[in-house]
């Protein structure tokens, strides 16, 4: 997994820094500490943007109980029935696969 830190991701969504910190705070995006540094995997931007679909499947996630570190986990877990992660899956634009997916975990 390729990590930014949040002035990498500021520069490549062409915000200030202080948006992607409000990002992270709202939950928009999913962020995590790594060598003391906050950061944000790399597949979360993609063209300038956030991810689609990553804000709303992160919400199903946090629905379910998931902590950050668990979400990360699952989304970056090699899934045979996918095939691939299912971060793999939101870039290939399969977002209601894997939302449902998520949502069945809830239950």
């Amino acid at each position: 997994m390729n990590w930014l830190t949040l002035p990498d991701v500021a520069d490549q969504l062409g915000v200030p820094i202080t948006r992607v910190r409000q990002m992270v705070k709202e939950n928009k995006i999913l962020a995590t500490r790594r060598d003391g540094v906050l950061r944000i995997p790399a597949e979360f931007v993609s063209d300038g943007m956030v991810l689609k679909g990553l804000t709303g499947l992160l919400t199903v996630l946090r629905d379910a109980g998931f902590s950050d570190d668990q979400a990360l986990e699952w989304l970056f877990r090699e899934d045979p029935t996918l095939p691939g992660t299912p971060i793999q899956a939101l870039t290939e634009n399969r977002g209601t696969e894997i939302k449902r997916r998520a949502q069945a975990l809830g239950f």
